[in-house]
């Protein structure tokens, strides 16, 4: 095969998908004696700009930081950044990714723009859904598990968002969800209720 046809397959991918991983383009090259070829195609794509590394072995065509969030599954975007999406937060915020992956928390820099990273534990790991942003589809924390992380890493909620999630949330699901916290957190919660 042709290192047209390579490109022209990769080229393909990169339209179908926001985020390509390193190993979908060696599948595409195949297990050849140069093994390389991939590697280079990566770094030649980069260069000319073609392409954009979001993560480790991640790439993207598209000029959109909040894709980082699939360098890091499980994760979802959520904390402010899911406060804007459900439109209760009204200040700018960097993309907050929370993943299960076990990875370097604090502030990061992709595409020279800045992400916030924070951990959960697996078991908290629930309650996200894909929602549709610009062209894409991300994945963002629902509402009411949205209010549980505030809480849980101690971000503050001003009154005038607290008002708009109050009115917004689903008090059974958020109840429900709440089942699977310690005491502890749920008392902060459903005080803040």
């Amino acid at each position: 095969m042709g290192k047209q046809i390579y490109l022209e397959k990769i080229r393909a991918l990169f339209e179908k998908s926001p985020a390509v991983d390193f190993k979908s383009l060696e599948r595409i090259i195949g297990k050849t004696k140069n093994s390389n070829y991939a590697k280079l195609l990566v770094h030649n794509l980069l260069k000319k700009g073609k392409i954009k590394k979001i993560g480790k072995g991640i790439y993207t065509k598209h000029d959109e930081i909040s894709l980082a969030v699939f360098s890091f599954k499980p994760a979802y975007l959520g904390l402010q950044s899911a406060l804007s999406h459900h439109r209760i937060w009204e200040q700018e915020t960097i993309p907050v990714i929370i993943t299960a992956k076990k990875v370097r928390r604090g502030v990061r820099s992709v595409m020279g723009r800045n992400i916030l990273l924070r951990n959960i534990n697996k078991k908290y790991f629930f309650g996200l859904e894909y929602m549709e942003e610009g062209n894409f589809y991300l994945p963002y924390s629902d509402l009411e598990k949205t209010f549980i992380d505030m809480v849980v890493f101690n971000q503050k909620i001003d009154e005038d968002a607290l008002k708009k999630i109050k009115k917004k949330i689903n008090k059974r699901k958020l109840l429900n969800y709440l089942k699977r916290y310690p005491m502890k957190i749920r008392e902060r919660v459903t005080k803040l209720c």
